[in-house]
């Protein structure tokens, strides 16, 4: 809780599903505020912004857009065409997205890997500032694994993008809730973290294994580094 009294930030979410709900949950308990957004509305989420208590509230996906300091998407890429590119102009968004041909479809410009799925995210909100995050650790890991500031077996995530700002955004974020971040480079390089590579999930260990272990910067700097496209 160390800090957080001087950043209240209001973090969105456009799409709760697992990893949406575990970043949601871990900024509540980092003294944050929360608003939830889905695509079959507000309604549905009433339950879960109950749960999470009072500094959670749920919200039309555009409402959450407008509302938060920083807006993480988390959907389908096949879904990208439909997020609220208005009220994310000018927003700090975290994409947590993985694409995956067997959920999302084919999409020719990430099959021949002339974008990663983060620019073609941008695509879609080209005035907002993307930053890629989450998308490589399993969902239980992430719950399981933060650690207060100074601990010694805090873990890092890698992000990637191309705007200083909101990258450092997002580090100060990602702090607040118990990690330690790595600098991966633009969003170009993103497919470095993408799903199948070194540093997506192996890293934190098996899903079987909730707990997951703890991973150091100079494990997932190499892991990143080995990565091949």
């Amino acid at each position: 809780m160390e800090g957080s009294e001087n950043m209240t930030t209001t973090v969105a979410f456009i799409g709760s599903g697992n990893i949406g709900s575990t970043v949601a949950r871990l900024a509540i308990e980092a003294g944050h505020q929360v608003v939830l957004s889905n695509s079959r509305g507000p309604e549905t989420l009433a339950s879960t912004a109950a749960e999470l208590g009072p500094r959670a509230s749920a919200a039309t996906s555009g409402e959450a857009a407008a509302a938060g300091d920083i807006v993480v998407v988390t959907v389908p890429v096949n879904a990208f065409p439909n997020l609220p590119a208005v009220p994310l102009a000018g927003k700090t968004v975290i994409d947590t997205c993985n694409y995956g041909p067997e959920r999302d479809g084919h999409i020719l410009e990430l099959d021949s890997k002339a974008l990663t799925s983060s620019e073609l995210l941008l695509r879609y909100i080209p005035d907002a500032m993307v930053v890629k995050a989450f998308n490589n650790i399993f969902f239980k890991h992430l719950l399981s694994l933060a650690r207060p500031a100074g601990a010694a077996d805090r873990s890092y995530l890698p992000i990637a993008g191309d705007s200083a700002p909101a990258k450092e955004t997002v580090t100060e974020f990602i702090e607040s809730i118990g990690y330690s971040v790595v600098d991966a480079g633009p969003l170009a390089d993103s497919w470095r973290q993408a799903t199948g590579t070194p540093v997506w999930g192996t890293p934190y260990g098996p899903f079987s294994n909730e707990k997951g272990q703890p991973v150091g910067e100079d494990a997932i700097r190499a892991a990143l580094a080995t990565a091949t496209r």
